[in-house]
């Protein structure tokens, strides 16, 4: 008999959201959906005669969840020919989470680059259901042009949050953008934090978080109170392919978060 970490539900799509040319969100109706789902957390999600591929989670609901997809490979392109009503298996979730839970009364300073937008945003889902257990949110995204920001459709939501604060930036923009040109750090040193009372959540690329965290403690904030989320070579999801590991941790068992104090002797190091 396999072993739970080995079972898979049934999930039928529910919804289907283009986000930009390369990037949906499937809203999956998963079956015994027991509520457990944590932000931060990803499920592996099986295409029947495809394969699977481990996906993060970017909506938490009662019955469903929203996973983003970016169609890069041989898999995640065989999710564009998926419908509403279709059915996937979903395996999960694993890993552990952003512990959101641990600095209520703190404010939460979010900072996504293009995709990895994805497992932060149900970080933005919980502060907003929670609004008055937290202080300010503060939201900085960047991708490379207009067209590769996802959540478009979202963003004046986030901006109605109570007490928050929506930064966009994209490396280049076209003739209709009209916000901050420039990569993602370029929007932290102008921030008006409350450095003692601050905490920052960080996914995106390596080479964005690694350059992020240094601005980020360059401007006070401590390292005890930076989380990172590494998503990288992921595939069986509990620890045995060895694909995930970096140093001695598997990111998809130790992780996919991390406080950066943790992992900060491998972060950044090629070869690890």
């Amino acid at each position: 008999m396999l072993g739970k970490e080995y079972e898979f539900k049934i999930g039928i799509i529910k919804k289907i959201r283009e986000e930009t040319y390369n990037v949906s969100t499937f809203h999956i109706e998963v079956e015994g959906l027991n509520g457990e789902v944590k932000p931060g957390q990803f499920n592996i999600l099986y295409l029947f005669g495809g394969g699977e591929v481990p996906i993060s989670i970017s909506e938490i609901g009662r019955r469903r969840l929203a996973h983003t997809v970016r169609f890069t490979g041989t898999i995640t392109n065989m999710f564009r020919e998926l419908t509403v009503n279709d059915k996937i298996g979903v395996r999960g979730p694993y890993g552990n989470h952003w512990p959101i839970e641990e600095h209520q009364n703190e404010d939460i300073l979010i900072i996504g680059g293009g995709i990895g937008i994805a497992p932060l945003k149900p970080i933005i889902q919980y502060v907003k259901e929670k609004r008055s257990k937290y202080g300010k949110l503060i939201i900085l995204y960047g991708a490379r042009t207009p067209k590769d920001l996802i959540f478009k459709s979202e963003f004046e939501e986030f901006r109605k949050i109570r007490d928050s604060e929506l930064h966009l930036t994209v490396d280049r923009g076209d003739e209709k953008w009209k916000g901050n040109i420039g990569v993602v750090t370029t929007l932290i040193p102008p921030l008006k934090l409350n450095i003692e009372n601050t905490v920052a959540f960080v996914c995106g690329p390596e080479i964005m978080m690694y350059y992020t965290v240094k601005d980020l403690v360059k401007k006070g904030i401590p390292e005890t109170k930076i989380y990172i989320s590494l998503e990288r070579r992921m595939r069986c999801g509990i620890g045995l392919c060895g694909h995930c590991q970096i140093g001695p941790y598997f990111v998809c068992k130790d992780g996919p978060v991390f406080p950066y104090w943790k992992i900060k002797e491998y972060f950044g190091v090629k070869w690890i």
